[in-house]
Formats: C-alpha cells, sequence, structure tokens
C-alpha cells in the first residue's frame, strides 16, 4: 500500500486536492474527522482534555465545547503544544487503525494539515502540498469563510511558511488558478506517479533510470537527498548510524545521471542482514538487490572484504534513487565520502570528470553498461583522492545519523 500524505496552509485548497483524488480511487484518511473522534463521548482523550484545560469543556450532553478550547489554546503556544502532546498520539493510533483496515492495493491519502508544523512527513512514501499565494489564500479565506482579513492573516502566519513545505514537498501542486487546473495536475500525479507507484511496491520493483543518460546540474537534486535522507533515517532508526548523500548528485555544479544515491552506515553487514532493518527498507518503498554485493575494491588488489555493501533501488518511479549499505567505516564507505568531497573542493577534477562522464553517457545504451564503463576513470582517480586527502588533512567529520 502507497502512503501519502497531503497537506497545505489554511486557504490552499487542500480540501479540492483531496476531493480530487477521492474520485480518483485514493483511500483519504481526513485528520480533522479523526481528530473529532478522537474526543467524542467518553473517549479518554477527552478526559485528559479536561483534566488539563477545565472540566467546563465538556458539556452537558458530555461533548467537547472545541471554540472554548480554541480560545484557550490558541492565544497560548505552551497550551497548544499541551494539547497536540494530548491529541496526537491518540489521533497516530486512529490514523494506524484506519489505514491497516483498508485494502492492501489501495493508494491511502493522509490528509493532514500540520503535516509539516509536527514533522509528520518522514512516515510517508510521498508528501504532497498544495500551495497558493499568499494574497491568494488571504481572499479565499475572507469570502469563502467569512474571517476578517488580520485574522486570515494572523492564522496563516502561525503556519508553515512556503519554504518550510517546499522542503518537504516532494510534489508541489499550485492552487492558485483554476479548479480544473488544479484537478489536471492531480489527474498527472495519479496516474503518472502514484499508481505506478503503488503497483511497483506492491510487486517488489525498483524504478531504474533505462539509460545512462547524463542530465545538467538540478538544483533539487540536496532536498530530494534530504528527504529520502529523512525517511531512510526515521525507517531504521538506531540501526543506521549514518545517512549521507554521495554521488555525483551530491556535487554542485556536476552532471550526472539523474538518480539519488545514498550511503548508509552499519556497524557490521551483520546488522543490515538482519530481517527488521530488510523490512523497514522494504516498508519504506526500497527494495533490495540481492545480486548486488559489493563495490569493485579499490586498489585493485585491496581486500575485497572491505568492499562489501548491501544494495537497494527506490520503487517511486518519479524519483530514481539508490541506498548503498555500507560498515562505517570501511574502505567502501570512506572513499565514498571522499571521492564527494575531492569533487567538491577541486573544480579541475570535478571538470573532467564531467567530461568523462558526458562522452561515456553518449556511447552507453544502458545505464548498467555507462556505469562499468567509468570503472578504469575510478580506479586511475584512487590514489589522486587519496593524496588529497591526505595533504588536506581530510577526516570522516559529519555527526550522527542524518535525521
Amino acid at each position: 500500500m502507497l502512503d501519502v500524505g497531503l497537506t497545505g496552509g489554511i486557504g490552499s485548497g487542500k480540501s479540492t486536492v483531496a476531493a480530487a483524488l477521492r474520485e480518483l480511487g485514493a483511500q483519504v484518511i481526513d485528520a480533522d474527522v479523526v481528530a473529532r473522534e478522537v474526543v467524542e463521548p467518553g473517549r479518554p482523550t477527552l478526559a485528559a482534555i479536561a483534566e488539563r484545560f477545565g472540566a467546563h469543556l465538556v458539556r452537558p450532553d458530555g461533548s467537547l465545547d472545541r471554540p472554548a478550547l480554541a480560545a484557550i489554546v490558541f492565544p497560548d503556544p505552551a497550551a497548544l503544544a499541551d494539547l497536540d502532546r494530548i491529541t496526537g498520539p491518540a489521533i497516530t493510533a486512529r490514523v494506524r487503525e484506519l489505514r491497516a483496515a483498508l485494502d492492501v492495493q489501495a493508494v491511502s491519502v493522509y490528509d493532514m494539515p500540520l503535516l509539516v508544523e509536527r514533522r509528520l512527513w518522514p512516515h510517508e512514501h510521498l508528501s504532497v502540498v498544495v500551495g497558493a499565494d499568499v494574497e491568494t489564500r488571504v481572499r479565499r479565506l475572507v469570502d469563502q469563510r467569512g474571517l476578517d482579513e488580520a485574522d486570515a492573516r494572523h492564522r496563516i502566519a502561525r503556519q508553515a511558511t512556503d519554504e518550510e513545505r517546499r522542503a518537504a514537498a516532494d510534489v508541489w501542486v499550485d492552487n492558485d488558478g483554476t479548479v480544473e487546473a488544479t484537478r489536471d495536475q492531480v489527474r498527472a500525479l495519479w496516474f503518472d506517479r502514484l499508481v505506478p507507484f503503488n503497483a511497483n511496491l506492491l510487486t517488489g520493483n525498483r524504478s531504474r533510470l533505462q539509460r545512462g543518460v547524463v542530465v545538467d546540474p538540478d538544483p533539487a537534486w540536496p532536498a530530494q537527498a534530504a528527504r529520502l535522507s529523512a525517511r531512510v533515517a526515521d525507517a531504521l532508526g538506531d540501526r543506521a548510524v549514518r545517512v549521507e548523500h554521495i554521488g555525483s548528485t551530491s556535487v554542485p555544479d556536476l552532471p550526472a545521471k539523474d538518480a539519488i544515491d545514498l550511503q548508509v552506515g552499519v556497524r557490521t553487514l551483520t546488522d543490515a542482514d538482519a530481517p527488521g532493518f530488510v523490512a523497514h527498507l522494504t516498508q519504506r518503498g526500497l527494495v533490495r538487490v540481492p545480486a548486488i554485493t559489493a563495490d569493485s575494491p579499490l586498489p585493485r588488489d585491496a581486500d575485497p572484504n572491505g568492499w562489501r555493501k548491501r544494495f537497494y533501488g527506490s520503487s517511486d518511479p518519479g524519483r530514481v534513487a539508490n541506498v548503498h549499505v555500507r560498515e562505517l567505516g570501511s574502505p567502501g564507505w570512506v572513499f565514498a565520502l571522499q571521492f564527494r568531497d575531492w569533487l567538491r573542493a577541486d573544480p579541475g577534477a570535478r571538470q573532467r570528470y564531467a567530461s568523462l562522464k558526458r562522452a561515456l553517457a553518449a556511447g552507453a545504451p544502458s545505464a548498467d553498461e555507462y556505469t562499468e564503463a567509468k570503472e578504469p576513470w575510478f580506479a586511475d582517480a584512487y590514489p589522486r583522492v587519496v593524496d588529497w586527502a591526505q595533504r588536506t588533512g581530510w577526516t570522516d567529520h559529519v555527526g550522527p545519523t542524518a535525521r
């Protein structure tokens, strides 16, 4: 089952996108509906709210006086945080129950206004954000919901910024235009990405580039890698000691195949072979490739044990990605980081590598053959990378697991 998180700021038109996805066949779970359900009369969550904020919030019929609660918590960030601590676990548990009851072949959409603010998006296979210009949102809130303009702007200001939402968005649905234009975007998203992504999850297939095509640097690559890193770190917890963005897409101004490479550091590959490790990555849409168990040792006469790894590919057709699992501190782990940092630091080396990549891509009929064609260059570059690392005092200095 594909899990999609849907969010957007107040007045962005998220409900329009949710309705369009529902019409296409998605199973939509509305966080606002669930939030009301968990505070129904007799629920433990309602009792906890009454204990924290006052018994007067429970009406004679046993229901929650929501306007009175809102008047208490919205002006007071500490009170709002307390309410989140009370209701959050109950909402999460209920959403998990609802999703577990769905058909396993469904596309599950969690319509959650605070997906970004509460950093829930790493739990989803994809995060879809509905965006609209602030002035458009203000106008909608005034015209459609009857808010006064000052109140509308105040509510918008209290939510996540567009910059924060874009950082979390795998897909940005622009809802500044007509309803039909928005629905067209949703239909394209559904048929081009969500349906094939779900099919890959159900069949255990990974997405791959068909040819070794090298493209110009994409400024979106670092953010895409950061989102995938966050999902991998969230899935593995302390099973992963480190998660790093490596490969050509991690080097600014370097042409590359349009595929993100991550490196996951583990204490031993025995940890990576544990059923729980494999299952957690599989559940997040990363497919293990059993045939790939090592890199070519460098130098060529090096002990191959230092170059062992495990390899996964993403099922997402909209973002081809590779995950290399290596032992922390192994020669393979160290070289991946040194090579990245050498290219970042040396414009000449970066230019030579870019020229080679374009030349090889032009004659490589497949992505695999393109990768194989680069092996001699890596062997020649290895001593230069090691020499650079020694001369510059390079150290593997990055901190704990990326989250």
